[in-house]
């Protein structure tokens, strides 16, 4: 397993440059059953990762570009009356694919934000009293400009948690940025990519992530740093057990791509800012990183 996760990666390393650590986690979140938030300003590569992934893996694609007009229907689906049949026709939105990009997240209204909460936590949406089941696997990949820039309405808290990861893609290094002025275009690229990962594959890697093994005093360790960030001054709350959870999934889907049927604490430590600093930003821009290191070095491993 873990050659085949290497493969994929590498050949994602060939489209998104100088950007293993970043790659390797949005894959972690795939295999973890979760979904990704990416936050960085325009032109870092966001919708390029999302795509790249989803050609290597043969998986379903649509991209929903939100903007502050944009309507819960427009995403969801909406019924229309068909003459012919005589009754209203459900016209499934963009949110039935197996990845979802959702570019621009925080550019559209709370309305239409909430829109995504069902989707992510239940893998279906209730439209017009009836209840619609998702395509398995379920991935959405949004993409959220810094709050800084204009436009943008701040996610909500419930919101954030129903992402398993963040991350911020940041510039690339002068290396890998020549390396990208000189050569293909990265969408001409992309479109060339051939499925690496079928999908019988990847729902036995998903599968494989629940049989990895976490001792008592792995789970001491992640129990010690979720009650460890509910004590942070300065924050309202801390980690919920949703956090937690996906803490641990992500913590063994790592272990998983390295080729290990068992967690470390390495293994927490690794992912532990992907998936704790959006959580604990709560209003303070640029201080989560800080919260993220103190929790970290605070913490022993073992008590």
């Amino acid at each position: 397993m873990k050659q085949l996760v290497d493969t994929v990666v590498s050949e994602l390393n060939q489209i998104l440059l100088g950007k293993d650590q970043q790659v390797r986690l949005a894959l972690c979140g795939l295999l973890a059953r979760g979904h990704l938030l990416i936050e960085d300003i325009p032109g870092m590569g966001k919708t390029t990762l999302s795509h790249a992934l989803a050609k290597i893996l043969g998986l379903s694609y649509q991209r929903i570009q939100f903007t502050n007009d944009l309507l819960p229907a427009d995403v969801l689906g909406y019924s229309m009356y068909d003459k012919e049949a005589g009754n209203l026709v459900f016209h499934p939105g963009p949110i039935f694919a197996q990845v979802v990009l959702a570019d621009e997240i925080n550019r559209a209204s709370p309305r239409t934000q909430s829109a995504l909460l069902e989707a992510m936590e239940e893998r279906q949406v209730s439209i017009e009293g009836e209840t619609r089941p998702l395509p398995q696997p379920f991935f959405v990949i949004a993409t959220q400009n810094p709050i800084e820039q204009g436009g943008t309405f701040p996610l909500p808290e419930s919101q954030l948690d129903r992402f398993l990861m963040r991350l911020r893609l940041g510039y690339p290094d002068p290396r890998a940025e020549r390396e990208l002025l000189e050569g293909e275009d990265r969408r001409v690229m992309t479109e060339r990519l051939q499925t690496l990962l079928p999908q019988e594959a990847l729902d036995q890697l998903q599968a494989a992530v629940h049989q990895v093994k976490a001792s008592p005093a792995l789970l001491d360790y992640v129990q010690r740093l979720l009650e460890q960030s509910r004590r942070m001054p300065g924050l309202m709350y801390g980690l919920s057990p949703r956090a937690g959870l996906g803490l641990l999934r992500a913590a063994k889907a790592w272990a998983l791509m390295e080729g290990r049927q068992h967690v470390l604490p390495d293994d927490i430590q690794t992912i532990f800012p992907a998936i704790a600093e959006h959580r604990l930003e709560q209003g303070e821009s640029g201080k989560s990183a800080d919260r993220v290191r103190q929790l970290l070095a605070s913490v022993s491993v073992l008590e």
